[in-house]
């Protein structure tokens, strides 16, 4: 297909000099296709459009959108994680509460397994041409289950409660330095403006499915969320029994096309294991798996495996205020240990991909793949640890939580810093004790002089560059200090252009390179087991599960 200057000219009249900039970008081949999309979809370029772009600069429309024609009727039952505690919009943390929660309740928009953000209860978005002002276009017509239309007071008065410091909820550790309550305000019933505390080009995403706490709730909820697990989704409760399961049925009323299924059921187990058992054993249609766990499954044609790139990373970090982890060279040379095609190929049978020991993972547009991926190697380890005084190596603990893959991956580690005179003795635990209270000086996680910590996905990077990393951050189980770092993401976070993004990433990658306050030796696949003839299911891997298309054979 040939460039259509013309259609592109025509375009170009209504766009901002920020979008035409993106639209030159692809043009030239400075922007893959796939990022175009991505990112234009971030600055609020509808669907159509970026299509309609993609087609005139001669690389091919948008995929279909079409929804799936599946069979009506079904009863889908799931087996998942049963919540830690009362479920509560606010403060939910865990993978139960929050699979709970998105079964009734909606998001300002959609992030899509491929990062394209997709608008649900807004239907665009555009920042200001600084980004510190992102204004929401919000759908007419939506009815909360209770009954009345959703509108601006309701968005305002949810954000307000999620970035309300005396409200503990889990959604500051997104908003904190970003959006104050009071900043959303309302310009008419549906209309929608966040004043940020300073220049965010990839806010759009803070306000979607990706903050999982941030369902848009009536401005008139007052907490007690059990009693009416009110929502705007296509499926209403009929059950919830804590520590048993959850059923829902289809919300006849939902502003958009009715779900597929007549009902879902949701069966709390303890565990992983116990949730893939009862798959094979067909008390379930789908369930989550785990590539080191679920070999079994990912071998068996009984069963499909929905499989999704993402973020997910066991961070492994060292101390940087402590011996033996003072000098970044003894940090580096740990890395330079591991092994990250075995990584990759072994304990993660091929379900992830290799990290570079920054955030920046190949699914974000912004990663900048010209740095070089470190590699294996036990030489330059050694020059490293007789150049920082330790060539005879040391002994350390790896304090580490229970969860998926990471005690494996710690005796990995073990195994591999032997060739380089570093004796690690493993300290596994359950993650109540590793978390503690979360806070320094009472947490094994932030405490420790070296530990594996589980991260969740994110669709963009600016959590994970923030919380584990910056000084201020609340998750710096590193302890790492660098004002050249914190400079490079405030100006990475303000970017809006991806350009711009991916040099602020570039430079961000190499430092963290040289210092190594964290290793990120691999990004895991999200997996999902679902049972022969079951279609139409899409999780999401922060462990969202949108069912309203799924059907049985």
């Amino acid at each position: 297909m040939k460039t259509n200057y013309r259609i592109l000219d025509l375009i170009r009249r209504n766009r901002t000099p920020l979008e035409n900039h993106l639209i030159d970008g692809l043009v030239d081949g400075r922007v893959s296709r796939r990022d175009f999309i991505r990112h234009g979809s971030l600055l609020g370029l509808s669907l159509p459009l970026l299509g309609g772009i993609t087609t005139a600069a001669g690389l091919g429309g948008m995929p279909s959108l079409a929804r799936a024609q599946g069979t009506p009727g079904a009863t889908i039952r799931v087996a998942c994680a049963a919540p830690t505690g009362a479920i509560d919009p606010l403060t939910a943390t865990d993978t139960g509460s929050y699979l709970m929660l998105q079964q009734v309740g909606e998001y300002l928009c959609l992030d899509g397994p491929d990062l394209v953000l997709q608008p649900v209860l807004a239907e665009s978005w555009k920042p200001n041409d600084k980004g510190t002002i992102w204004t929401f276009k919000l759908r007419k017509g939506v009815k909360f289950h209770s009954g009345g239309e959703m509108m601006a007071d309701d968005v305002v008065a949810t954000i307000d409660r999620l970035a309300d410091p005396a409200s503990s909820s889990n959604a500051l550790s997104v908003f904190k330095g970003i959006l104050q309550k009071g900043a959303t305000r309302k310009v008419d019933d549906y209309t929608v403006e966040f004043h940020l505390d300073a220049p965010n080009g990839n806010f759009p995403y803070l306000v979607s499915s990706d903050n999982y706490n941030a369902i848009i709730l009536p401005a008139s909820y007052k907490g007690d969320y059990e009693k009416t697990f009110d929502g705007t989704g296509p499926f209403k409760l009929e059950k919830y029994t804590p520590k048993v399961g959850a059923s829902y049925v289809r919300n006849e009323n939902y502003w958009g096309p009715k779900a597929l299924p007549d009902r879902t059921e949701f069966i709390f187990f303890a565990d992983r294991q116990s949730q893939m058992l009862a798959l094979q054993g067909g008390q379930v249609d789908i369930s989550g798996i785990s590539a080191v766990a679920g070999i079994g499954l990912l071998n068996d044609p009984n069963f499909d495996i929905i499989s999704i790139k993402s973020s997910v990373a066991q961070q492994v970090h060292m101390r940087c205020d402590s011996d033996p982890f003072k000098d970044p060279r003894v940090r580096r040379a740990i890395a330079l240990t591991l092994d990250r095609d075995k990584l990759v190929a072994g304990l993660m049978k091929g379900r992830a991909v290799q990290g570079n020991d920054s955030p920046f993972a190949p699914i974000y547009p912004s990663t900048d793949p010209s740095v070089p991926q470190r590699k294996q190697d036990f030489g330059q380890a050694k020059q490293l640890m007789e150049a920082a005084g330790a060539g005879k190596g040391f002994k350390v603990t790896l304090t580490a939580v229970r969860v998926a893959e990471i005690p494996e991956y710690a005796q990995l580690i073990q195994n591999w810093v032997k060739e380089i005179g570093i004796e690690i003795e493993l300290n596994i635990l359950d993650s109540g004790p590793y978390y503690g209270d979360a806070v320094f000086g009472n947490s094994n996680w932030l405490d420790s002089v070296m530990g594996i910590t589980d991260y969740a996905h994110r669709g963009v990077p600016n959590t994970l560059l923030s919380a584990p990393l910056k000084s201020d951050g609340a998750w710096n189980s590193a302890h790492f200090k660098n004002k050249d770092y914190d400079a490079l993401v405030e100006r990475y976070i303000a970017a809006l252009d991806l350009e711009a993004q991916r040099d602020a990433a570039g430079n961000i990658q190499k430092l963290l390179l040289e210092e190594t306050p964290i290793i990120f030796g691999y990004f895991v696949d999200w997996l999902m087991a679902t049972a022969k003839g079951v279609t139409g299911v899409q999780p999401s891997a922060v462990g969202q599960l949108f069912l309203d298309k799924a059907s049985k054979a």
